[in-house]
């Protein structure tokens, strides 16, 4: 995302991943048509930070309502475009209700004045106020969902909002901007963009522009951090993770290896916070690998339109099933077991099977690279001890979750991972949940609570006696 060349030109274009074969595409916005979005995001927002936050609310909680009213149309554009099986497809647009709804409900209280201790006398308070117009970069393994949880807070605060989504999810950000604007949201407080990485770049160095908010790899999150930072705005950085998952003991091993495994492949294995590294006590490590070879060994490619049983999805992308398939075959090369999987299909599809692997070790790229994919990782360990270092032992630091019959020990182990967000036997998740990281994981937070404290001026409001 150079500042100072022109990206070659290009488009935002559909390929169905399913079959290869390349759908809509939709040509770049021109700096002059930037531009105007910048202008119309401020002009918004001198009116919509003046809306009583009740008003936004009401406009926010129709936000939530159009998403599953159109989960069925919004649940078809999105298995086009990334391959997500329908039925997720359609509860992700779905659980978008639940996020506009949470913060419509919520967000009056959580932006209220906050008065503190004046011990020197008079009266002090925290205000919580809009800063102003915002860029969102959002990915491609959540079109809607990401959208939601950045959007939602921010439009209930007063902020106005640029957004710019994945170049392989064009159609579903259109569909998104007609949900504004059918909701009643005016004209600039919320626009999508076809931008290039220029016009990003050009976009954070704007003046009107007051901070920045990223998903996406850890390599975009340090070049939109850097541009964040010398032009001194502020930034959210919700970037990669390789989740620890620790079996400390089990009732039932076929049981909590399903769990497991139901966890792994959500979404086909591309989500930030999946379970990328299982960790499980020596005592039920064999029978544990056996029951998620047994779940993979038989799974077939399917038409994410169907979601027949016995079927597994598509990766996002050609490319990214290659990417997969390469990091599994280095690990293989160095000794690694793969009990089930891993096969890529021939043609220009995405399909790659969903695979076990052990035997990770250090100078593996499993080891220390994020698996963006249907691909469970496990590993052995003697001790809680054990499984702490090895839990700690990662550049990323998003979540992570500790099982076992003894919730205190459990307990013991999850207060010592290195994470934004510890579990304790499941995975605490949802509108009112705090989401976000720490080490290259990023930082910032969003959703529940945290979510309406980032882009926010924290103003003191002081009278004196």
């Amino acid at each position: 995302m150079s500042t100072t060349s022109k990206t070659t030109a290009r488009s935002y274009r559909v390929v169905n991943p399913a079959t290869g074969e390349p759908g809509e595409e939709f040509p770049l916005a021109t700096d002059a048509e930037i531009q105007d979005a910048l202008a119309a995001s401020q002009a918004a927002y001198e009116s919509w930070r003046e809306v009583p936050i009740e008003e936004r609310g009401r406009i926010v909680a129709r936000i939530g309502e159009l998403f599953t009213e159109r989960k069925d149309e919004l649940a078809a554009i999105i298995t086009e475009e990334m391959g997500k099986p329908l039925p997720e497809s359609a509860g992700e647009a779905e659980y978008c209700t639940d996020i506009f709804n949470y913060f419509a409900t919520e967000g009056p209280a959580l932006a209220a004045d906050q008065e503190i201790k004046a011990i020197g006398g008079g009266r002090a308070m925290i205000q919580k106020l809009p800063v102003g117009p915002l860029l969102g970069i959002m990915p491609w393994n959540y079109p809607y969902y990401q959208v939601a949880r950045f959007a939602a807070p921010n439009l209930m605060l007063g902020n106005t909002i640029v957004l710019k989504h994945a170049e392989s999810c064009p159609k579903s950000a259109l569909a998104i901007q007609k949900i504004m604007d059918d909701a009643g949201v005016p004209a600039g407080v919320y626009q999508n963009v076809f931008a290039s990485h220029d016009q990003i770049a050009d976009i954070i160095a704007d003046p009107r522009v007051q901070g920045v908010s990223l998903t996406g790899s850890e390599r975009a999150g340090a070049i939109i951090g850097e541009l964040a930072g010398k032009n001194l705005k502020k930034v959210v950085l919700e970037l990669g993770g390789s989740d620890p998952y620790v079996v400390l003991d089990t009732e039932d091993v076929k049981e909590s290896a399903a769990n497991a495994w139901a966890t792994r492949i959500e979404n086909t294995g591309q989500a930030c916070n999946s379970n990328k590294r299982m960790i499980v006590a020596e005592d039920i490590f064999d029978d544990f690998v056996a029951e998620l070879t047994d779940l993979a060994k038989d799974l077939k490619p399917g038409d994410p339109a169907e979601a027949a049983d016995g079927t597994y999805a598509p990766l996002s992308s050609r490319a990214a099933a290659e990417g997969l398939a390469e990091q599994i075959q280095d690990a293989v090369d160095k000794g690694a077991t793969l009990h089930a999987g891993g096969t890529l299909q021939d043609g220009p599809s995405a399909y790659l099977a969903p695979a076990v692997l052990t035997g990770i070790t250090p100078e593996m790229r499993a080891y220390r690279e994020e698996l963006f994919g249907p691909v469970a990782v496990v590993y052995k360990v003697g001790s809680d001890e054990e499984a702490v270092r090895l839990a700690n032992d990662s550049d990323y630091g998003l979540g992570g979750a500790v099982f076992s019959t003894d919730e205190e020990r459990a307990r013991r182990v999850a207060q010592q991972l290195q994470v934004g967000m510890a579990n304790v036997n499941g995975v605490g998740e949802g509108a009112d949940i705090p989401f976000g990281g720490v080490k290259r994981s990023g930082y910032g937070r969003e959703l529940g609570p945290l979510g309406m404290d980032e882009f926010v001026n924290k103003r003191l409001f002081y009278i004196a006696d």
